[in-house]
């Protein structure tokens, strides 16, 4: 079992695409504390424009998890990847025509 944090916020379609790849590519049951960051500030400061952010337990943290190479480089690194999954993984979802960001939140035009 693999635990994991991941700093989000509601309706955050990029950490929907992390958790996906994360389920495919690791090579065990993963289980993730999901850190709301829209309710402090200083959460908001630090990750507001950069969730999804992963965190394993000795503080290491990944940005754009949701493209599945660097996802895979990570979990590589921890020797979590399934590497056979790897070859399978789809294409990241692009994102929504008009969407934009506001203090760290994604909105749709």
């Amino acid at each position: 079992m693999i635990r994991l944090t991941l700093y989000t916020t509601l309706g955050c379609h990029l950490c929907d695409e992390l958790e996906h790849h994360l389920a495919s590519l690791s090579v065990a049951e993963v289980i993730l504390e999901r850190v709301e960051i829209a309710d402090d500030d200083a959460l908001m400061a630090r990750y507001g424009e950069r969730i999804p952010v992963l965190v394993d337990a000795s503080g290491a943290e990944l940005e754009r998890g949701f493209e599945p190479e660097c996802l895979a480089a990570w979990l590589a690194e921890r020797g979590w990847l399934r590497k056979e999954a790897l070859e399978t993984t789809e294409a990241p979802i692009s994102e929504p025509k008009g969407a934009y960001l506001r203090r760290g939140r994604r909105f749709l035009g």
